[in-house]
């Protein structure tokens, strides 16, 4: 006589197998994010968003357990419709080494983008990459483009303010671990830094609209000094007119001239130095690519069968 296995005995039979394999999964999640595989906020040389890391232009220490050193944020003024310098720009700080013990991070920075096509391939790179930022202003260079990007930062990031602030151009190539050495020693508050340009025998009047750095508590000035607007100094060369309102307010007493590590480019390019902080006037894919050869940014290509490069 044979006898029936019970309904109930072979649902165990079944159920058995995948109830161990879901145990095995959950003890190896477990163990991944005991060793250090959970959120780790942002990553070297990449943004963390949505839990998938991407290639992009903030560069960041990663968020070890004690807090970074000193934060920065570089603000680099452009347009939309330079989206080939904007991956170069990109892939130029991406694939620099980080800057130990420093939170940097690094923004494309336009005013309202109006035209349709343009919204529509800014919000790719928006969703992709994350690093841009658009201020409610219209599109200009020396129209108030740069008091809108310091007067807006505070507001924007009040909730985890930097310790600095950079303004910079698309045509500029910033060596962030230079740049954060250069600011490590210094003060956090009452800072302008950047390349001094000489006017009636000052040689740090005001500087240079290639990069300059103020500490964050003048950017908080900017956003709240109704003297700027009431003496309508936003509209000018936004190099001099910054300069003009923290001298005009007695503010930024601490002044870093960085000359000769930052520097324009040579119409030759035979100006180039081991030790920059920044490199100026890289107006076309030319003087990019020479200048990042000369700092072997490529050295770490693998060889490869799939690929000959000269």
């Amino acid at each position: 006589m044979t006898m029936m296995k019970s309904p109930t005995s072979t649902s165990y039979l079944i159920l058995a197998p995948v109830a161990i394999l879901l145990l095995l999964f959950l003890l190896s999640s477990l163990n991944r994010t005991g060793a250090g595989g959970g959120s780790d906020g942002l990553g070297v040389l990449c943004a963390r968003r949505a839990g998938t890391r991407h290639p992009t232009a903030a560069v960041s220490a990663r968020a070890e357990a004690a807090e970074p050193e000193l934060s920065l944020l570089v603000g680099i003024l452009t347009m939309p419709k330079r989206r080939e310098r904007r991956d170069i720009v990109r892939l130029a700080y991406a694939l620099q080494p980080p800057a130990a013990g420093a939170r940097v991070d690094v923004r494309f920075v336009f005013c309202n983008v109006t035209d349709p096509v343009e919204a529509a391939l800014v919000a790719l790179e928006i969703m992709h990459h994350g690093d841009i930022i658009v201020l409610d202003c219209a599109e200009n260079m020396n129209d108030g483009k740069t008091y809108a990007y310091f007067s807006s930062v505070p507001r924007l990031f009040a909730a985890a303010p930097y310790d600095y602030v950079m303004k910079t151009d698309d045509d500029t190539y910033l060596r962030v671990a230079a740049l954060v050495g250069e600011l490590r020693p210094r003060p956090r508050d009452d800072v302008y830094l950047g390349y001094g340009y000489n006017m009636s025998g000052d040689p740090k009047l005001f500087m240079h609209g290639m990069g300059y750095v103020l500490s964050w508590d003048l950017a908080s000035w900017v956003s709240t000094a109704e003297e700027i607007l009431a003496r309508n100094d936003t509209l000018g060369p936004e190099d001099l007119m910054l300069g003009k309102w923290l001298n005009l307010a007695g503010k930024g007493r601490n002044r870093y001239d960085l000359k000769p590590r930052m520097y324009d480019l040579s119409w030759d390019m035979d100006n180039l130095r081991p030790d920059s902080v920044a490199v100026h006037m890289l107006k076309d894919n030319r003087r990019w690519a020479t200048t990042l050869r000369y700092f072997n940014v490529t050295a770490g290509i693998k060889p490869s069968k799939l690929y000959h490069l000269p």
